[in-house]
């Protein structure tokens, strides 16, 4: 390694949709505790700013790759590079994905292929990848970044939702598969984010984003619950109550009525 890093047995996070929100932040608190990185996105520039101003900051060790997710060949990619360069992955923060907004039929398929690709595929073959190294090694820590939107069924984001029940539901199996193990799944559950999720979903308008919480706080949750081992954990104390109210109303008309307000334009 550099002599201008620090040196020994530092550990590696690898984490995607890490130029922006959530991610962005997540990659901040891992430089700020001396853990090097391994910065996946498709923002070329984005990526190579972030490690000039990490690496000078922390002292730490910053690769990346920039390519698409959703395009599923890319993920070879990322384990050939881990293997070419001889990292050891020891935290996978799967937090790449994006949502949509709007009535299902009015929507284009093409762009719920690519949601799918990238919020269940990609994640499902990196967590398989990066599972089994980490179980065949030192062991590590995997943080999958679901939705509250995945605890009920969600008008105006079916498939959104849908996906990001996938998330949560694969990574609390998986947990528990790797219960006697050193190797722990933590479902992250934000809300709504202050982020550019809502721009990029056509939804800059909707009535959740009243209610959106500063990527920096929900990225502290979710990196706590994951150091601790937990296998879910909501961020927010709102989005608490929602999840409560998930588990307890039955899902019907009057339950779907409350999410359709909560997701529609504002008008």
């Amino acid at each position: 390694m550099d002599n201008k890093f620090k040196k020994n047995n530092m550990k590696t996070a690898l984490i995607t949709g890490a130029t922006s929100g959530i991610g962005l932040e997540i990659a901040a608190l891992f430089a700020k505790d001396g853990v090097n990185l391994l910065l996946v996105s498709r923002n070329e520039q984005k990526l190579g700013e972030i490690k000039n101003d990490f690496e000078q900051k922390y002292k730490i060790k910053v690769d990346f790759i920039a390519l698409d997710l959703s395009v599923l060949q890319n993920i070879e990619k990322i384990d050939n590079y881990v293997n070419i360069n001889n990292l050891q992955i020891d935290f996978l923060i799967n937090n790449a994905g994006f949502g949509d907004f709007g009535k299902f039929l009015d929507r284009n398929m093409d762009k719920y292929f690519e949601m799918i690709s990238l919020n269940i595929t990609a994640l499902t073959e990196l967590t398989h990848i990066f599972a089994k190294k980490m179980l065949n090694g030192n062991g590590g820590k995997i943080l999958n970044v679901a939705s509250i939107a995945g605890l009920q069924p969600v008008p105006n984001m079916a498939v959104y939702g849908a996906t990001k029940a996938f998330v949560l539901l694969f990574s609390q199996a998986l947990n528990y598969e790797l219960r006697k193990t050193n190797v722990s799944v933590t479902a992250l559950l934000p809300g709504a984010t202050a982020t550019n999720f809502f721009n990029r979903a056509d939804g800059a308008n909707s009535r959740m984003t009243d209610m959106s919480m500063p990527p920096a706080k929900v990225a502290k949750i979710g990196y706590k619950a994951m150091l601790k081992r937990k296998n879910k954990v909501i961020a927010g104390f709102f989005n608490n109550i929602m999840g409560l109210s998930a588990k307890i109303l039955p899902i019907n008309n009057f339950s779907l009525q409350i999410v359709d307000k909560i997701t529609e334009n504002k008008g």
